[in-house]
């Protein structure tokens, strides 16, 4: 089976798609099948090295005027999927969708989130959370992007969510639950780990990780931490939000206590883990979230907020510790109180390393390739 893997994003970059998207290529390419991907990059990595993976990636130029970029990206896809037996988009749906009216390929697509719902909150349009999004109606802009994302989902021959939660969400979009297939995320296991050398000279170090976009609420998490003084913050990632985020540290007089990492490495973010005593995701949504799997597998206690998929994957007490988003004063008692024990924090890393025994990397791919190489042989006899 020759594959065309779409995507978003991508390393250097990081994010679940930029972790999965490696994992899942290089796992299919195993099985025997044929990848490319082709991706969206910063202007400074569409010349990256790609001669760590095993198959050809495609960079194309995000920071393209927005009135030139879909049909930019339409015509890209339309060049690579040309002689490919499927397509399997992470991401820039819409034009993958348009794209494929003339290609006629049996589409696939993973969905972690709504991608109508990140663009209308990053550009400030709406206040709401992702589930009031669903269900609140909005202003002719913001009504056009939930219709271009439904429309977009709907062309997809099968739909794959990381979550149970996003499943229900997902075919609220006019999409046929029989279409849709969970398959959980999942990291590969790193033998060895070496703690990165952090900037902080504080005796407990906080990791948290992810774009610095409104729904993470890193902003949260700096003001939860900040009468915790033995408490220092790492922060890997970058965003829109980075400049305010970095102005309340200065106000809140924590310039000794924050350290901003910035986009880094997977090696580099997980050295950073394993130099930590906890990992912290204060997110409004998450669909299930690739960075708590990688946070578990370098044996780190977790504390997350009860959202979207995370339940899923989070078990309270067992595995982790799970808090309200709406209340940051529970989320920094709950910190505290882990700061404080020990023990309740080797309690939670021994739980997450036996959690991850169920999110297994070999599983999820199977799982991926067998939906993958079904829907090309249902589509081929269908003709």
């Amino acid at each position: 089976m020759k594959l065309l893997l779409i995507t978003g994003i991508f390393p250097p970059d990081i994010g679940g798609p930029a972790t999965y998207v490696p994992q899942i290529a290089k796992g299919l390419m195993q099985r025997g099948h044929e990848v490319r991907v082709l991706t969206t990059s910063e202007p400074e990595n569409l010349s990256h090295d790609e001669r760590e993976y095993p198959f050809p990636v495609v960079r194309m130029n995000r920071r393209v005027p927005l009135w030139r970029r879909p049909w930019e990206y339409i015509q890209q896809i339309r060049h690579y999927g040309a002689d490919v037996d499927v397509i399997y988009a992470n991401g820039i749906f819409w034009e993958t969708a348009v794209a494929n009216w003339g290609l006629h390929k049996p589409l696939v697509m993973k969905v972690v989130g709504d991608p109508a719902w990140e663009r209308a909150t990053n550009r400030g349009w709406v206040q709401d959370n992702f589930e009031e999004f669903q269900q609140h109606r909005y202003n002719l802009k913001v009504e056009t992007l939930k219709w271009m994302r439904s429309w977009s989902v709907r062309q997809a021959d099968r739909i794959i969510v990381p979550s149970c939660y996003l499943a229900r969400w997902v075919a609220g979009w006019g999409v046929d639950k029989d279409r849709i297939s969970v398959i959980y995320n999942a990291v590969k296991q790193f033998p060895e780990i070496h703690p990165g050398n952090l900037p902080l000279t504080t005796p407990i170090k906080v990791v948290t990780v992810g774009r610095l976009v409104p729904w993470k609420q890193v902003d949260k998490i700096v003001e939860a931490i900040a009468p915790l003084k033995q408490v220092g913050l790492v922060v890997i990632g970058d965003g829109p939000e980075r400049g305010g985020l970095e102005r309340l540290v200065e106000n809140l007089e924590m310039g000794d206590r924050v350290y901003f990492a910035g986009q880094r490495s997977q090696t580099e973010m997980l050295g950073f883990m394993a130099a930590s005593d906890l990992f912290v995701l204060y997110s409004t949504y998450e669909g299930l979230p690739h960075v708590v799997l990688e946070a578990m597998s370098v044996g780190l206690p977790v504390v997350a907020t009860a959202v979207g998929g995370t339940p899923e994957l989070v078990r309270d007490g067992e595995n982790g510790r799970l808090t309200d988003p709406k209340s940051y004063q529970i989320f920094g008692k709950i910190v505290a109180e882990l700061i404080e024990s020990t023990s309740q924090r080797q309690q939670l890393a021994e739980g997450a390393k036996r959690t991850m025994e169920e999110f297994s990397l070999q599983k999820m791919v199977d799982d991926c390739a067998t939906l993958l190489e079904r829907k090309l042989t249902t589509i081929v006899k269908d003709v």
